[in-house]
């Protein structure tokens, strides 16, 4: 018996190259990308590595906890690194990293997470890229999280490394991702003597190998399942039109703030300005008393297919996370949420109002 699923056709070189370009029509970037077998930590950590070592004195911004993981990467490789954290409420400005600069004229590396999902925030990447560019130092960007979501321009921010993933915003697989490689780049892997060579991390593989041999021959087998679903959640964001997404993201994050104070029991956002909020996820901070962890196992266990999640570590006492993203951009599952959320408080005891909640969800939604 034959199966969709298994007994699949070999992707070519061509039909890969294919999907890159149309990821890079996505970024709507004039610079290589490459897209790489395996989740979004593949380039991240290979960009990392491919572009720093001793010598390199890098700015990691920390909004989250991605920076830190970042921060290991860069420390790992034998970089010196000023760590910037913000408080997880908010977001970094460009006055912060200029202000880094004057500090420390030396810094020739940044890295930023633009938003992210673990801590409902989201960081102003084209004002950021007008300091970075100025200064001259490499910028490096996850934009695993914000892509699909809300506006990605590597080429107009003045980003050298964008990695992103399929697996939020853009409704796709976790299983396959990619990064925009601009030439200064390229230029700084091949004079990094210690740039992974010959491993699954490399990019430079990718370079010498794929990319400058005219991209005829892949460097192994490509996972079949996922680059088809890649391309397949790139054809339905393009059919939807790209604007309309990330305008379905939008109101879904406002929906959701302006939802979660109407319900009552002392949820409110966790991210105090609205204009530094992710819309590819919104957090709610819990009230004094209330276990977010406790409070989010309720709500699924009536109905766990909720995007829905606690914080992690610690945020677990006090941070909820609605998922909105990819196909739970939508007014349904916002308004499941909070009905979920509210009925779970309402098991402690704790008043709420639902019919307040789903009003105020319409309102935002129209």
């Amino acid at each position: 018996m034959t199966h969709p699923f298994l007994d699949l056709a070999p992707l070519s070189a061509a039909h890969f190259a294919s999907i890159e370009d149309r990821v890079a029509r996505l970024l709507r970037t004039e610079q290589d990308v490459v897209i790489m077998q395996g989740e979004a930590l593949l380039p991240l950590e290979g960009a990392i590595r491919s572009t720093a070592g001793p010598g390199t004195v890098a700015l990691n911004v920390i909004t989250g906890p991605y920076g830190q993981t970042f921060g290991n990467w860069l420390r790992d490789c034998g970089a010196e690194v000023i760590d910037l954290t913000v408080p997880f409420h908010t977001a970094v400005t460009a006055d912060q990293i200029r202000e880094a600069f004057l500090a420390r004229p030396e810094i020739d590396f940044v890295s930023l997470v633009h938003a992210e999902a673990a801590t409902g925030n989201t960081n102003p990447v084209a004002e950021i890229g007008e300091v970075v560019r100025a200064h001259g130092a490499l910028f490096y960007l996850d934009a695993v999280a914000s892509i699909g979501a809300e506006p990605v321009l590597p080429d107009a921010w003045g980003v050298d490394l964008c990695v992103i993933g399929a697996q939020k915003a853009m409704g796709g697989p976790a299983g396959v991702s990619a990064v925009s490689v601009s030439a200064r780049a390229w230029a700084r892997m091949t004079s990094n003597p210690g740039a992974p060579r010959r491993s699954y991390l490399s990019l430079l593989d990718w370079k010498d190998r794929w990319v400058d041999a005219g991209r005829k021959t892949l460097l192994h087998a490509p996972a079949q399942l996922e680059m088809l679903a890649l391309e397949a959640c790139v054809e339905r964001i393009e059919a939807e039109g790209l604007d309309k997404v990330m305008r379905r993201h939008a109101v879904a994050a406002a929906a959701t703030r302006a939802g979660a104070p109407a319900l009552g029991g002392g949820l409110k956002p966790y991210v105090h300005d609205a204009t530094e909020a992710a819309p590819v996820a919104t957090t709610l901070r819990t009230p004094s008393g209330v276990i977010a962890s406790e409070l989010v196992a309720r709500a699924l266990a009536a109905d766990p297919t909720l995007p829905l999640a606690a914080g992690g570590g610690a945020l677990s006492k006090e941070m909820i996370r609605v998922n909105h993203y990819g196909v739970d951009a939508a007014a349904d599952a916002v308004q499941s949420s909070l009905a979920a959320l509210g009925a779970a408080l309402a098991e402690q005891g704790v008043p709420v109002d639902l019919e307040g909640a789903r009003a105020a969800v319409d309102e935002a939604w129209r």
